[in-house]
């Protein structure tokens, strides 16, 4: 497309993130190109300046640039074989409408600069009967593992984003964390903003506002403590009442209970013995409306390095069969 063009968003698209729509309007486009055209301010929506992640919803107009056609850019490689295969077997759930994936820890959901396998290019293996990809609905750190949605039509996607925005959606996640938090089980509130962080260069982090500075958001987390291996460790379950970035890690930081082998946000405890230095953090359960009728739910399995912890550790998984009434 060489000229400008102005596309109002139509009903059966729903709400979603500027830059997701994008790639479903133009998947020849990568996300650094989008990214570029939406900083630099050459896309608008209802005529202003937008945010790659801010929401557009239906009736919403996008200014459209001149975009560079497919055949300027590389073509991308096919997947093999034995890609189709490894993100087909990260599937749990999966019906007409709906996956669930159990993301593992170190997996990209997208790409960006120095990132090589992730999993927006695997998902040519997750079309199955269908001849369109699926889209991701939320997202989780390159770190955390577990349970991770994606809508396989637009009515799905659309529905779910819905669920996602007002709360109706239920996420569990489960944690190994420095010390034993007291009380043993709470709230967790407080405003928070992005921020850029001292490691890995640009990368984003958050950090503690106040309430009324700009960008700050509000956030919510509720814990209880399942197991401890007291004073050292703690295994906990975490359930997020807002979806900020970072959350859960920057809450179990702030009140000085890191998340173990975190890498951004840290406290002043010693990590116990020679355990695993990847991230303790697992999207265990997800309980969403389903985008025809009922509900879909998914438990993801614990990942390797976990279980060798709580081996380690002595905590014993069958001590919370269901992760969604350790919050009760």
């Amino acid at each position: 497309m060489k000229t400008v063009e102005t596309i109002t968003i139509a009903e059966e698209e729903g709400e979603v993130r500027l830059d997701r729509w994008f790639h479903r309007h133009f998947p020849h486009l990568t996300q650094g190109q989008i990214g570029k055209m939406i900083r630099t301010g050459q896309v608008r929506v209802d005529g202003a300046r937008a945010k790659e992640n801010d929401r557009v919803r239906p009736g919403q107009t996008v200014r459209v640039p001149p975009l560079p056609e497919e055949k300027e850019r590389v073509e991308r490689v096919t997947i093999t074989d034995e890609e189709i295969a490894f993100v087909r077997g990260l599937v749990i759930f999966k019906d007409d409408d709906v996956l669930v994936l159990n993301k593992p820890a170190g997996l990209p959901v997208q790409g960006g600069m120095k990132t090589g396998r992730h999993l927006d290019l695997l998902m040519d293996g997750l079309k199955f009967e269908y001849d369109a990809k699926p889209k991701l609905v939320h997202r989780l750190d390159r770190d955390t593992s577990g349970c991770l949605v994606l809508a396989r039509t637009p009515r799905a996607a659309a529905a779910m984003a819905k669920s996602f925005k007002s709360r109706e959606t239920t996420k569990i996640y489960w944690a190994v964390v420095l010390g034993c938090p007291r009380p043993a089980e709470g709230e967790i509130r407080g405003w928070l903003k992005k921020s850029t962080g001292p490691l890995d260069g640009d990368r984003e982090m958050v950090r503690q506002a106040k309430h009324g500075e700009k960008d700050a958001l509000f956030a919510i987390t509720e814990y209880v403590t399942i197991s401890e291996a007291y004073p050292r460790a703690a295994w906990m379950a975490l359930k997020p009442i807002t979806g900020r970035t970072h959350q859960l890690r920057f809450h179990m930081a702030g009140i000085g209970h890191a998340i173990l082998g975190d890498p951004k946000y840290k406290c002043d405890r010693e990590t116990p013995g020679a355990l695993s230095e990847r991230m303790h953090l697992h999207a265990r359960a997800i309980e969403i409306p389903h985008p025809v009728k009922g509900l879909v739910r998914a438990i993801a399995p614990l990942p390797p390095h976990m279980k060798k912890t709580f081996d380690s550790l002595g905590f014993v998984e069958g001590e919370a069969k269901d992760p969604f009434k350790s919050m009760k």
